[in-house]
């Protein structure tokens, strides 16, 4: 099989629309990833169980960062609303844009 170079210029555009076609996860992912931490099969998870998630796995987020993500979104249980959660972190991404 023959390969081919790119130089700069030309991959530069191929890249950029890489960059944009990028798709974010859906209301549906997010629900599903929440959902998993949903023992009970109740509709909530503990705070801290996703705190400890944000700060650990994936993109570790910074503690600033996560008390952004979650400032309000616990009642006084330390419990959050899967579905209400799950929606304010797609409302958060839209008003970022």
């Amino acid at each position: 099989m023959a390969a081919k170079k790119f130089k700069y210029e030309e991959f530069l555009p191929v890249y950029q629309q890489v960059l944009k076609d990028v798709v974010e996860g859906t209301y549906d992912d997010i629900l599903e990833g929440v959902r998993v931490f949903d023992k009970e099969g109740n509709g909530t998870v503990m705070g801290a169980e996703i705190r400890h998630v944000l700060r650990t796995l994936g993109e570790k987020l910074t503690p600033n960062e996560i008390s952004d993500v979650m400032d309000g979104q616990e009642d006084m249980n330390g419990s959050l609303n899967v579905e209400t959660f799950c929606k304010y972190l797609i409302d958060g991404k839209k008003e970022e844009k």
